[in-house]
Parts: structure tokens; sequence; C-alpha cells
């Protein structure tokens, strides 16, 4: 959950997530250093009036930063296709959870039951009970079992929306007459808050999404309950 005037990513819940903040940390030092880099030579190049005249036509000097920059760049592409393969693996997933957009709803149904299907609305302002979050609290929370490999299938009924959970490193296009899909997993318990993240008309602001991750035998007593 994100708190006020937050400058970094939400604290991850999933090993997806994880490993996103190690390759966003990973960038940031070698941007940060490279930027370091470039205005030092500036400082350097408008406060000194000495011309090192062998460096100014040197091939050698050329090479460097030819080579330099490739090899830069080959170490941020080899962790940033290594995640997205890893992000695209679905492995044996323990239940399957469908989600359809709707205009401005999401709806869910539990594929590997018979019949657990249900809407999920955002609670209106007026009738949110203390304590609860103003645009992010629904009236039917999607509960999941923890620790374990979960498949999302993602598509809409209407317009273009985007199943989004910042916590857990999900993001996933809902597109009308297309299925995607995609594995969610939490290493912990607890609520998990998203939003729809593209704009799908005038109420795209009041599409929450909760996701209650639970251990296992929480999550059948859940589901004996709504069958």
């Amino acid at each position: 959950m994100a708190y006020p005037f937050q400058l970094g990513f939400q604290d991850a819940s999933s090993p997806i997530m994880e490993e996103l903040l190690h390759f966003h940390d990973h960038t940031l030092m070698i941007v940060f250093l490279i930027s370091s880099l470039v205005l030092y030579i500036i400082t350097l190049m408008l406060t000194t009036k000495l011309t090192h005249t062998s460096t100014m036509d040197a091939q050698e000097v050329e090479t460097v930063w030819t080579i330099l920059p490739a090899i830069i760049l080959i170490l941020i592409a080899l962790p940033s296709l290594r995640i997205l393969y890893m992000m695209d693996e679905v492995n044996n997933p323990s239940l399957t959870v469908k989600t359809m957009g709707h205009q401005w709803y999401w709806s869910y149904e539990y594929t590997d039951y018979e019949d657990l299907s249900f809407d999920s609305y955002m609670i209106p302002t007026s009738d949110l009970k203390p304590g609860e979050l103003r645009l992010l609290e629904v009236d039917n929370r999607v509960v999941l079992p923890m620790e374990m490999t979960i498949r999302m299938l993602v598509s809409s009924e209407d317009v273009l929306h985007s199943w989004a959970v910042p916590s857990l490193g999900l993001k996933t296009d809902a597109i009308p007459g297309r299925l995607n899909q995609m594995t969610l997993m939490s290493t912990r318990p607890g609520l998990f808050y998203g939003q729809c993240s593209e704009i799908c008309g005038s109420n795209h602001s009041f599409m929450p999404i909760v996701l209650e991750l639970v251990p296992l035998e929480t999550f059948e007593k859940w589901s004996a309950s709504m069958l």
C-alpha cells in the first residue's frame, strides 16, 4: 500500500516484484554513475583552460567511448530479459481466476469451481466504514491462497482496461476478444490494492482492485462458504 509523498516503489510482496526492485536499483546505480561522470567532465571543461592535445584526435579514446556504452547496455539488457521471461512463465498453477473488465467494475470467476463468481464494485465514499480507504475499497474482495502459484486470465467485455496491483508486480491489459494471462504468487498474507491503469471512460478512477491473500485453510473455508 502506498503512503503520502512516497518516492519509491511499494514493498515487494512477490518474487517477481523483488526481482523488479533489484533491477531498478541496478539500473539506477548505472544511471547515477554515468550522470556523475558527465557532470564531472562538464565542470572540468568549464573551470580549466588546459587542453590535453594528445586526446583530441586519438583512436584509443574513440574506441573506449564506443565499447564502454555497449558493455553498459549489455549489463542492463541481460537482467531485463531474464525478468521478462520469468514474468511470462506459468508453472503448474494451483488455481485459475478469470478477470473480466467492465465499465466500470471487475468481475471474477474461479474456473476450478463450478459456480464461484462475483462482481466487484467500488464502495461509495458515503458507505465507507472507519479505517477503510477512499476509492480503493470494494464490496467483494478477491480471496486467494498465499504461497501458491495462481494463474490470472484477464480480458474485457467492452473497452480497454488494465488490471494492475503494484506491490505484486502485476499489470496486464484487459482487451476485448483477447485473453491475457499472468502468474501471481504472494510470499505473505495481507490486503493488496490496485486500480485500473488504462483510461477507459468517465469512471476510470473508480475501478479499484483488492486482493486478500490468506493461508490455504482460510481460503478453503471461504470458498466453501461462497458455494
